[in-house]
């Protein structure tokens, strides 16, 4: 039986991935931190390990010890990260800093895999061209703006650069599904009736459902020809924030919504209020400075045709279809009425 390791594993994506691992047969270890919500991981055939990424020295005598007892994993899906953090500083130690003493220590512990798949993001890249909105390209020099994008072009770089194993990088766009807890907050204000966009003008967005997301990552690992190769990861197709909101509408059978545009200004303003809170509060935000710039990107669109091509990637998952298995998931669990 083939085994794998997935880290983040009870995060958002993490939850999909564990359960499609263990769908098709792998041996799943779920790498977690001391402390990580496992209300989402309770199949008895899981195995957990806490990995200590902070101390490079005590991860590479735990992955010593594993490595004795069960072997290398086959397999390492790296999905552990963060993406919003009280100091910026944050994102560097868990994005990137916590990447790259996972690969030293698996290397000094003789534990080094078949495949590592990193999980980045499109923001690593930046943002693209916003005048003939062209595709972000993979030939593209990366030039993120975000603390967060700047953090997993560091990791990304940290990846390429070791000798030790075939890797692969995707960096997936906008990623929604079920128990995601971003795009969620768009949906709830447009089923009270509010939608809101910010920039005068329109953004191209592009999105991935998790499902197909998690498709990607096994097919990225499973074909032995691909290695040492990265990917940009959307559905192909593009939006306008307008559409985003008229297939949140549509979803929602919601008959009305007031549709409301918000002056970059204010919600440079807004975004820089709450981060303020946040500090003060002591607990991270979602809307801060990172946040805006996000926001403040017009064009999301990336390549996806390498990702077709060498991996057969069709997607299952239009938007309209992903937002309506999304809401029924919301509804069922009680975040919408």
């Amino acid at each position: 039986m083939m085994r794998i390791l997935i880290t983040g594993a009870s995060g958002f994506i993490g939850g999909f991935l564990v359960n499609q691992a263990l769908e098709q047969g792998y041996s799943v270890w779920a790498g977690v931190r001391a402390g990580s919500n496992r209300a989402n991981l309770q199949d008895p055939r899981l195995q957990f390990i806490e990995l200590d990424y902070d101390d490079v020295d005590n991860l590479t005598i735990q992955l010593t010890a594993h490595q004795q007892i069960y072997g290398a994993w086959d397999y390492i899906i790296h999905n552990a990260g963060v993406t919003k953090t009280l100091h910026k500083e944050g994102f560097y130690q868990v994005n990137a800093l916590y990447t790259h003493h996972l690969i030293e220590a698996l290397h000094a512990a003789e534990s080094s895999p078949r495949k590592f798949l990193l999980m980045s993001s499109l923001s690593a890249f930046g943002k693209g061209d916003e005048q003939q909105f062209t595709p972000i390209a993979l030939n593209d020099t990366p030039h993120p703006d975000t603390a967060y994008g700047k953090s997993k072009l560091a990791a990304e770089r940290f990846l390429m650069q070791q000798t030790y194993f075939p890797y692969v990088i995707l960096r997936p766009t906008g990623v929604y599904g079920p128990g995601e807890r971003d795009y969620f907050l768009a949906i709830k204000s447009v089923q009270s009736g509010f939608n809101f966009a910010v920039g005068l003008i329109k953004q191209r967005l592009t999105f991935i459902y998790v499902k197909d997301l998690v498709s990607v990552a096994f097919l990225a690992l499973e074909n032995e020809q691909v290695v040492n190769r990265s990917y940009f990861v959307s559905d192909g197709t593009v939006y306008t924030d307008k559409d985003f909101a008229r297939l949140m509408q549509q979803a929602l059978a919601k008959k009305w919504v007031l549709n409301i545009r918000i002056p970059l200004r204010l919600a440079w303003v807004a975004c820089y209020i709450s981060e303020g809170l946040s500090w003060f509060a002591n607990k991270p935000t979602a809307l801060n400075s990172d946040k805006y710039l996000i926001f403040k990107q017009r064009n999301w669109i990336c390549d996806t045709e390498p990702l077709q091509k060498e991996l057969g990637f069709v997607p299952d998952y239009p938007l309209a279809k992903g937002l309506e298995e999304s809401i029924a998931w919301y509804r069922k669990a009680g975040w919408l009425k």
